[in-house]
């Protein structure tokens, strides 16, 4: 009979930023990617923003793998239903060290986005870390079944959550999305604002721009 252990040891992965931090800076992201992604690619939905008020940091996350048959492209994944609990303290305890070496003395506005399944991983680092943040934008995705609303009563009153999503996306049902906006209300109660642009399962970057002013 197999017998599943645990073992500790220490990792290394990597994350990209976009712009620097400065003293001109006004706002601060802190980018989720969606599953198929890779951060280094993904930070160039940022670009558009004013490069002097925005600072990007996109996390990777950990476990790549090949997509398609031909082996040529990469894509990653934050979770799977397989160690869900165990694999987010290892993903969140990552993002902390992110966050201590970039933005601990930081003064500017932050914002915390997830796309897809970066939605997931977001909103757990956020209510676990109790991180005040200034937007929590949840774009394209799901929020996961296991948090409550006291996990979010620590956010300052003035702080935004914008759950965006497209109307014609193809992952999002009608009952999901129905699902997810009696959840987010639950969840974020007067705070919450729904934004629904015409299109289908892809990042908006014309609403992306809008929310760093």
């Amino acid at each position: 009979m197999s017998i599943q252990k645990e073992v500790t040891y220490t990792t290394t992965n990597t994350y990209h930023t976009l712009n620097e931090l400065t003293e001109k800076t006004k706002n601060v992201w802190m980018v989720f990617h969606g599953m198929g992604y890779l951060s280094k690619y993904f930070i160039n939905y940022f670009s558009e923003l004013n490069a002097e008020e925005n600072f990007i940091i996109a996390p990777q996350a950990p476990s790549k793998y090949y997509q398609g048959n031909d082996f040529k492209h990469v894509g990653a994944s934050w979770l799977t239903r397989e160690n869900t609990q165990l694999e987010t303290q290892n993903i969140l305890k990552y993002i902390d060290a992110i966050y201590e070496k970039e933005l601990a003395e930081t003064t500017a506005n932050l914002i915390v986005m997830g796309y897809s399944q970066g939605v997931s991983i977001a909103t757990r680092w956020v209510a676990s870390r109790k991180v005040q943040c200034d937007k929590l934008i949840l774009h394209s995705g799901g929020i996961p079944n296991e948090l409550q609303p006291n996990d979010f009563e620590y956010l300052k009153t003035d702080a935004e959550v914008i759950y965006l999503y497209g109307n014609k996306d193809q992952y999002i049902t009608e009952a999901r999305e129905t699902e997810e906006k009696l959840k987010g209300t639950k969840l974020f109660q007067d705070r919450l604002k729904i934004e629904v642009f015409d299109g289908i399962h892809e990042v908006n970057r014309e609403l992306l721009l809008k929310h760093s002013i």
